[in-house]
């Protein structure tokens, strides 16, 4: 017979506490920083909308099954569908990278 398996979580490993912190805590005293990080968000959310116009990108995205809504999944920007977090996550990163893809594959 087998030994039983422990359902104790273990503690967290040392980086993830470091990043933790400096999420949690780190102060930003640096406008241009803030710009910046404000210019990126802006330029990541219109490069996604962006996309939403491909149709080689638009067929990437959605639920699973066909017409799936998950009550309080989350939403993509710029769609109708509210997915489980995994296929969000993966619709979201479609959107953001699709421009970012096309306009560097032949560099």
């Amino acid at each position: 017979m087998s030994a039983p398996i422990s359902n104790v979580r273990p503690e967290p490993d040392r980086v993830l506490v470091d990043i933790v912190d400096y999420v949690l805590n780190y102060k930003i005293d640096s406008e241009i920083a803030l710009d910046t990080a404000r210019n990126c968000l802006i330029d990541t959310l219109g490069c996604g909308l962006e996309a939403l116009t491909y149709p080689a990108c638009t067929k990437l995205m959605g639920p699973i099954v066909p017409g799936t809504i998950v009550p309080n999944g989350a939403k993509v920007p710029g769609t109708s569908f509210q997915l489980d977090p995994v296929q969000a996550a993966f619709n979201i990163g479609a959107m953001i990278r699709w421009l970012d893809f096309n306009d560097t594959w032949l560099a």
